[in-house]
């Protein structure tokens, strides 16, 4: 199974779509998230609701399917460095990313984003481990 760190608009765009192949996506592969990721989706509530396709007992029982295939990986098995160095990498891109990369840089999974700016200021400072989701979706269906 390949192990990758998502950020916070892969999972809302997961969620608002509601789409079940996403689910299935989750049986292939496992997708981490720091615990800074439920932060930031408490604060997107309402755009999640008022965005999704489905009614509000459809929407529920996504999130609930969903989350049951998502890991959330607490702070505090991120250590002091991996934080430092996720710092200086987003100290100029998105302070907001930090903990996203921090986890991809302690496990040394990839972090997958839809974040443009995040993934080209990444890659201009030489860390290669990060993938655009899109990307991500093209090359599996270019393997089938």
């Amino acid at each position: 199974m390949f192990n990758y760190v998502v950020d916070t608009n892969i999972v809302m765009s997961m969620l608002i779509s509601g789409k079940s192949h996403y689910l299935k996506l989750l049986s292939y592969y496992n997708f981490v998230f720091p615990q800074y990721l439920l932060f930031e989706l408490d604060e997107y509530n309402e755009l999640i609701i008022e965005k999704t396709k489905l009614d509000f007992n459809q929407l529920q029982e996504f999130t609930f399917k969903l989350f049951s295939s998502l890991t959330v990986v607490p702070s505090i098995v991120i250590t002091q460095q991996s934080f430092e160095i996720a710092n200086k990498l987003c100290e100029r891109i998105d302070i907001k990313d930090i903990s996203f990369v921090a986890l991809s840089i302690e496990t040394g999974f990839p972090l997958m984003t839809r974040d443009i700016p995040l993934y080209e200021g990444l890659r201009k400072q030489n860390y290669r481990q990060v993938i655009l989701f899109e990307n991500f979706i093209n090359d599996l269906y270019k393997m089938n």
